[in-house]
This record gives structure tokens, C-alpha cells and sequence, in this order.
């Protein structure tokens, strides 16, 4: 069965973002790229509506920026090969290519997704689309970018998320001050 990996940059306070969305707080930092790459290898990213939109208008051209990092661009190509699955109910199509729209029941779309075949699947951003998926227990794993930062306010990961107990598989620290935590959702015992 096909995974759902979470990978989700969060400040120090457990936000994803600010309280209007904004990410400038983010510290990119390819070693923490390279370090997920190695931890998961999806071929598909669950997004919804506002984060699939905000990668839509920045990755496709970045594939195609000379002046771009060779890593970034390197990113921005399996960005793009990579299926993008869509859940909105206002969205009327998607552009980007290989991107599917669903407009159904997200936990019954996903429960399908993970019967299929090929590899793993990934969250990025989509604070609500993780907070239905974690109630509805079809999250696997989670890698959380811990940033070094308090911004005070803003969108939390894991709001109004129940109770989930965590294994750690795996941390790391970076020079930027990040750590990386891996983690599965730990199994019920008896």
C-alpha cells in the first residue's frame, strides 16, 4: 500500500504559515532538501486549493530560469513530472501539467489513491488537507522541517487534529539552524 508522507516546513510555535499565508519566514536550504529526498521518494503530491496555486505560479518557470540554481531547477523538474493531485470544490480545472482535480470526498479519494499502484505520496503546505487526512488516520509518515524561528501567530499544522502517537524514525541538523524530524504514526497496541 502506497504511503502519505507529510513534509512540512513549521516555525518553533507550530505554524505553517502566517496568518495570511505568508511563508517568507522559510529558510530554504538544500541540504534539507537533499536530506527528505533521501527519507522519501513520492511520485505524487496531495495539495489543496491555495498551496497547489502558489507552487503552480512559481515551479513551472523556475524549470525553465537558466539563472536559477541547478538544484532548484533539478527540483522544479520532478515538481512537474511528478502527478499533482488537486482537492478543491471551487477550483474549475488545473493547468499545471500532470495535475488532476477532485472535487469529491478527499478521505475516500485518498483511501483509493493509496490502494494504487506506484510509489509514496506527499503533503506539502495544505494545512487543511493534513488536518482531515490525520483524523481520518491516512497519514504514515511525517517529515516536519523544525525552523528556527517564533512568528506568534498564524496557520497551525495540527489544528483541531486528534491525538496521534508518533514513532521517531530519524533527526538531523543543519548549519541553518533547522532540524529535520522524521516520523510514522505509531501502531496501536492491543
Amino acid at each position: 500500500m502506497r504511503k502519505v508522507i507529510v513534509f512540512n516546513s513549521v516555525s518553533i510555535d507550530g505554524y505553517f504559515a502566517g496568518p495570511n499565508g505568508e511563508v517568507d519566514w522559510f529558510i530554504h536550504d538544500p541540504a534539507v532538501d537533499k536530506a527528505a529526498h533521501e527519507m522519501m521518494n513520492p511520485d505524487t503530491i496531495l495539495f489543496g486549493k491555495v498551496t497547489y496555486q502558489m507552487f503552480e505560479n512559481y515551479w513551472p518557470h523556475v524549470a525553465r530560469d537558466s539563472h536559477a540554481a541547478e538544484g532548484v531547477r533539478i527540483m522544479a523538474n520532478e515538481l512537474n513530472q511528478m502527478t499533482k493531485v488537486v482537492f478543491s470544490k471551487t477550483l474549475k480545472e488545473v493547468t499545471w501539467e500532470n495535475s488532476k482535480l477532485f472535487h469529491g470526498n478527499l478521505a475516500e479519494e485518498v483511501r483509493k489513491l493509496k490502494q494504487e499502484k506506484g510509489a509514496d505520496m506527499t503533503i506539502f503546505g495544505s494545512g487543511t488537507i493534513v488536518q482531515q487526512l490525520a483524523n481520518e488516520g491516512l497519514i504514515d509518515e511525517l517529515l516536519i522541517v523544525a525552523t528556527p524561528i517564533v512568528i506568534g501567530t498564524g496557520k497551525q499544522l495540527f489544528k483541531d487534529v486528534k491525538e496521534m502517537k508518533l514513532e521517531l524514525l530519524e533527526t538531523k541538523h543543519f548549519d541553518s539552524g533547522i532540524v529535520l524530524l522524521h516520523y510514522r504514526i505509531a501502531t496501536k497496541g492491543p
